[in-house]
């Protein structure tokens, strides 16, 4: 599910709607702010109520942490950095680590669904070996990442990308399989190659579902650079929570986990904008048709 259904309003007319005049732009403005006020009061009530219970003692703020602890942390953050330098370095290596490791991820996922999608003598022998790659758990791979490649980036990178993947790869494969072969027999009578085939029908009818694994992917692209760097790193976020929880410091675990969160959704945003602007000769109900692959 395409997580931008959530957010866009309704904007066609119902039938009683007409009848009675109502502005379907006016319905849409109203519950954009009804979204936006729900999603406020779940902020106050859930941080408001942490703080209230902490201030009470009735969890304890040492091993719970409270909100207002936090920001105070994310400030000392700021104004000094962290035990490994500015704490804009540790966000810039955990955002190139995720980034490179999505990119990465994603070519791969693309272009291995559709060779197997297409050549379905490939998909029988490679399926299986797939499936076992898929099933071994992923902190398990980091671990190996780590002994072949090292602290640094490149194995943080790798384990981002191996997330990314699956995610895409199954996504592909499957939207290369549910072309319609009706459109590929057309387009082979008018004399195109396989080639030309892949570009013009199966890459473009499948592209739906590559997009919505893209949102997805982004999120395990995160989760990989994260995973790859509590695992064993020299920079970045992981290793600042991985201190943090080293040494009970509930604030500092719960302050980068909140910068992920910031990082997560500012991507979301971008990869809509890229969505929109990709699908945009498809009518908006295709949009996130796809699977997502969680």
């Amino acid at each position: 599910m395409n997580p931008g259904i959530l957010d866009a309003p309704a904007v066609e007319q119902s039938a009683p709607e007409q009848a009675a005049g109502v502005n379907p732009r006016a319905g849409a403005r109203r519950r954009r702010l009804a979204v936006h006020l729900g999603r406020l009061a779940a902020v106050v009530v859930v941080f408001g109520g942490w703080q209230w219970l902490a201030a009470l003692k009735i969890i304890d703020p040492f091993f719970f942490g409270s909100p207002v602890g936090i920001v105070l942390r994310l400030a000392d953050w700021f104004r000094h950095g962290t035990a490994y330098g500015s704490l804009w370095l540790q966000v810039g290596v955990t955002l190139e680590e995720s980034l490179l490791g999505f990119a990465a991820g994603v070519t791969g996922g693309i272009l291995v669904g559709v060779v197997l999608g297409e050549i379905p003598y490939l998909a029988d022998v490679f399926g299986p070996f797939i499936k076992v790659v898929n099933a071994l758990p992923r902190i398990v791979l980091g671990s190996v990442f780590v002994m072949w490649l090292g602290l640094g980036m490149p194995s943080k990178v790798m384990l981002a990308a191996v997330l990314v993947f699956f995610v895409v790869f199954f996504n592909a494969f499957q939207g290369v399989r549910s072309v319609d072969r009706n459109y590929v027999a057309n387009v082979r009578i008018l004399g195109a190659s396989r080639l030309q085939v892949i570009r013009h029908v199966v890459f473009p009818s499948a592209m739906t579902w590559i997009i919505a694994s893209l949102h997805v992917a982004l999120g395990f692209a995160i989760i990989g650079a994260i995973v790859g760097e509590f695992l064993g790193a020299q920079r970045g976020l992981g290793l600042v929570i991985s201190t943090a929880q080293n040494t009970f410091d509930a604030n500092g675990v719960f302050g980068a986990m909140f910068l992920i969160g910031v990082l997560a959704l500012s991507a979301e945003a971008l990869m809509e904008v890229l969505e929109r602007r990709l699908l945009r000769w498809q009518p908006p109900a295709a949009h996130g048709d796809g699977v997502h692959g969680d």
